[in-house]
C-alpha cells in the first residue's frame, strides 16, 4: 500500500509588521497587557495588492521549486482558507491559475484553523487510494481583512499568511502516519463571523452592526481549544501505534501562548524547546500558523531519521485535528 509523504514545505509572511506599539496608537492597549495575555509581539500584515491567492501561489512556488518539480506535475490542489478571495470561485482554482498549473481538480476547504490538518488528511487519503500522485496543499489566510481594529480583544491576536506543501508516495522527508479530526457545531456561536453568509447576506444593517469581523468569546474558546487539541493529540498518537514518549516535537496551532503552554503541560516529557512556536512573531494566522510553524522548523532545527512530528489544531466550529508525522530523512 502506498503511503503519502510530506515532500516539501514552504511559507510565506508579508513584509509589512505590525507592533504591540503600532496598537497601542490604533486601539486601547498595551504592549505589556498584549505580552502578558497573548505572548505576541508582533503580527505580519498582507498589503493592498496581496490576498489568499497571491500569498498562497506565493508558498506553493516556493514548495514546488523545493520539491525539485513544476505546477505540471501537481494532479491536485487543495487549498484551506476562512479568508477566500472571494465566496466564489475558489481560492483554489485563482492559484492554479497563478502557479501554470493544469487543468486539474482544485477546491477549497473551510475547517478554520484546523484546515492544514484536514487538507493533510485529504492529500494523505487521495494518495493513498492512488487517486492522485502529487497533491498541493495550500494554507493562505489574510486576516486583516476581517478583523476589527477597534475590538482590542480581537485585533491583537490575528496577522496574515500563507504555507504550502506538496505531498506524494515518495518515500522521503515526512510521513504522514496518522490524522484525526474532530467537530462541536454546538459550539459555533462562540468563535464566529455573523455576516456576508445567507443567514445575514451583506447589507448596510450588518456593516453598521460589524458582523463582517470576527466575534470571539476568548476565555470559552481558550477552555475547549486545551481540552480538545489534547484529547485530539492522545487519539492519534493511539492511532499512529506509538507511546506520547516517542514525540520528538509538538507544534501546535499558533493562537497564543497561554494555549500553547497549557497544552505544553500535557506532555511533560518534552522541554520547551521542543515544542515549536512562531506566535510571537506572526501571531495568529489561523489555518496557515501549523504550515509557516512546520516549515520554519524544519528550517531551523536539527530534525533526526525517525524523529516524530506532533501537528494539532484548533479553531472555530468548533473544529480540531491533529497528525504525527515522521522524519525520513534530508528536507527539501
Amino acid at each position: 500500500m502506498k503511503k503519502a509523504h510530506i515532500i516539501a514545505t514552504s511559507s510565506y509572511v508579508p513584509e509589512t509588521i505590525l507592533t504591540n506599539q503600532q496598537l497601542e496608537q490604533m486601539v486601547d492597549t498595551s504592549d505589556e497587557w498584549i505580552q502578558t495575555r497573548t505572548g505576541i509581539q508582533e503580527r505580519r500584515i498582507a498589503g493592498a495588492e496581496e490576498f489568499s491567492s497571491t500569498m498562497g501561489a506565493k508558498a506553493a512556488d516556493i514548495a514546488l521549486k523545493k520539491a525539485g518539480k513544476t505546477a505540471q506535475d501537481i494532479d491536485c490542489i487543495i487549498v484551506g482558507t476562512l479568508t477566500p478571495d472571494y465566496l466564489f470561485p475558489s481560492t483554489a482554482c485563482l492559484i492554479q491559475d497563478l502557479i501554470g498549473a493544469g487543468n486539474i481538480a482544485a477546491f477549497d476547504i473551510q475547517a478554520a484553523c484546523s484546515g492544514y490538518v484536514y487538507a493533510l488528511s485529504l492529500a494523505k487519503a487521495f494518495i493513498e487510494s492512488a487517486q492522485y500522485s502529487c497533491v498541493l496543499v495550500v494554507a493562505s489566510e489574510k486576516l486583516s481583512s476581517i478583523v476589527n481594529y477597534q475590538d482590542r480583544s480581537t485585533c491583537v491576536l490575528f496577522g496574515d499568511g500563507s504555507a504550502a506543501c506538496i505531498v506524494s508516495a515518495e518515500k522521503t522527508h515526512l510521513s504522514i502516519d496518522s490524522v484525526c479530526l474532530g467537530s462541536d457545531g454546538s459550539q459555533s456561536d462562540l468563535l464566529i463571523l455573523p455576516g456576508g453568509g445567507c443567514k445575514n447576506p451583506t447589507s448596510a444593517k450588518t456593516v453598521e452592526e460589524n458582523l463582517h469581523y470576527i466575534q470571539m468569546q476568548g476565555k470559552d474558546v481558550f477552555k475547549h481549544a486545551v481540552l480538545r487539541m489534547e484529547a485530539s493529540c492522545q487519539e492519534c498518537i493511539q492511532k499512529a501505534g506509538i507511546q506520547e514518549s516517542d514525540i520528538s516535537w509538538l507544534i501546535p496551532h499558533q493562537a497564543n501562548m497561554r494555549i500553547i503552554n497549557a497544552m505544553a503541560k500535557r506532555f511533560t516529557h518534552l522541554t520547551q524547546d521542543h515544542i515549536y512556536k512562531t506566535v510571537h512573531k506572526y501571531g495568529n494566522t489561523s489555518c496557515s500558523s501549523l504550515g509557516i510553524a512546520l516549515d520554519e522548523l524544519l528550517q531551523e532545527k536539527a530534525i533526526h531519521p525517525e524523529d516524530k512530528l506532533l501537528l494539532t489544531a484548533f479553531g472555530a466550529g468548533f473544529t480540531w485535528g491533529s497528525s504525527v508525522l515522521t522524519y525520513k530523512g534530508d528536507v527539501a
